[in-house]
């Protein structure tokens, strides 16, 4: 589950990791009243406006209706209202969106935090995440703070860190201690870096996430350590335990046919293909979808039913298959252990005749228990469905509909 800046800052906060500190508002007349209260907090006299979506790039990226970026700097109270009116409200596209863009719900109004001092301010990449070839938790980090780390990678490896911890003893002193080094710090800035990376660390392992991403983390002119900016993505296996992370969940951030195929318990994640897909099965729909493709097909959807294939749950699965409009075609292909292949075909067979007219082709493949029975009920329904034996002869008749 993806967090906005907003929310993973206040879960890091709560680790104890020091943040630069905002008030989020969802209304243009309360940004000069977050503004104010933000100044009393902090002293800052300069705010930065931040745009609250699910996306990376979002200094860069540019409101569509204002041409406005999604991140800018409002130097005065003055400003603060005009620069809010340039960005809520409308839509941020970003190099991580589509040519639409995301509507922009949110802004976060944040302290400056890059004032004058004794000593320059310096930018870090900082993350952590799990490196799945060792199968461990990993640092990674950066001196190139604030660019992206893809482009860090590609041109200048050898600025990328990586810190691997121990499963068996947690992260080490000397390790936080090797990440301060490795950035060029010293002083009173080494000893914040090396608090930060504890912090940022343990924020991990509580929230049960996937990964924290820092860029940048911010060395301040007097030597504070701050997280900037957060994207942090939560493992949904996790969320049991944490109820009140999981109540930070944005639908609205959320493809709406995949926020609705959660809802009916369904397993769903969209494609860009035309050949809608209904499976029992991850591992059996990911085979589907291999070869739909092999076959010159491509799959609009993963979709996965689980193992009651029931005629309210194919429905359910029908109609939201068919609200893609590029879907052309469907094949259902259900393997009969858990339940019976003849049970699914009825199902596929009431669902239709509730549904009315489907105004696409539907290709069928059962296997299994009472498969031979299940196949006779699709081939004496009368619907326009198809049916086959072998995933094969499945595929094939999808490239002879698609034809």
């Amino acid at each position: 589950m993806n967090l906005h800046e907003y929310q993973g800052k206040s879960i890091l906060e709560s680790f104890g990791v020091a943040i630069q500190r905002g008030v989020v508002v969802d209304k243009v007349e309360d940004a000069v009243k977050a503004a104010k209260e933000l100044n009393e907090k902090t002293g800052t006299e300069w705010f930065v406006v931040k745009a609250q979506i699910h996306a990376g790039g979002r200094g860069k990226g540019v409101v569509r209706e204002t041409g406005s970026h999604g991140v800018v700097l409002a130097k005065g109270l003055d400003k603060v209202e005009d620069t809010v009116k340039g960005i809520l409200g409308g839509h941020l596209v970003t190099k991580q969106t589509s040519e639409k863009g995301k509507k922009v719900n949110k802004v976060l109004i944040a302290e400056d935090v890059y004032y004058p001092g004794d000593s320059e301010p310096a930018e870090f990449y900082m993350s952590v995440l799990l490196d799945r070839a060792s199968e461990r938790n990993i640092i990674m980090y950066s001196t190139e703070g604030g660019m992206d780390i893809e482009t860090v990678a590609e041109k200048t490896p050898h600025l990328i860190f990586k810190e691997e911890i121990d499963p068996r003893v947690g992260l080490q002193g000397f390790q936080a201690r090797r990440i301060a080094f490795n950035l060029g710090l010293s002083g009173q800035a080494f000893k914040q870096m090396t608090k930060f990376v504890y912090a940022l660390y343990a924020a991990y392992e509580g929230c049960d996430a996937s990964m924290f991403e820092i860029n940048p983390v911010l060395k301040t002119s007097d030597d504070r350590i701050i997280a900037v900016d957060s994207k942090v993505t939560l493992d949904g296996n996790g969320l049991f335990r944490h109820k009140d992370y999981a109540a930070m969940r944005d639908k609205t951030e959320e493809n709406p046919i995949e926020v609705e195929a959660d809802e009916a318990g369904l397993n769903y994640v969209d494609l860009d293909g035309n050949v809608g897909c209904m499976v029992n099965g991850a591992g059996l729909a990911m085979a589907t979808m291999d070869i739909i493709k092999l076959y010159g097909g491509n799959p609009a959807n993963f979709l996965d039913v689980g193992g009651t294939a029931d005629a309210e749950r194919v429905e359910k699965a029908f109609r939201i298959i068919l609200k893609d409009p590029n879907v052309e075609a469907i094949l259902v292909n259900i393997f009969g252990g858990i339940v019976r292949c003849d049970r699914v075909a009825q199902g596929i067979v009431d669902a239709y005749k509730n549904m009315g007219e489907i105004p696409v082709p539907i290709i069928v493949r059962l296997q299994g228990t009472n498969a031979v029975e299940a196949k006779e009920l699709i081939d004496q329904s009368g619907l326009n469905v198809h049916s086959a034996v072998l995933l094969e002869d499945a595929a094939e008749l999808v490239k002879e509909v698609l034809s």
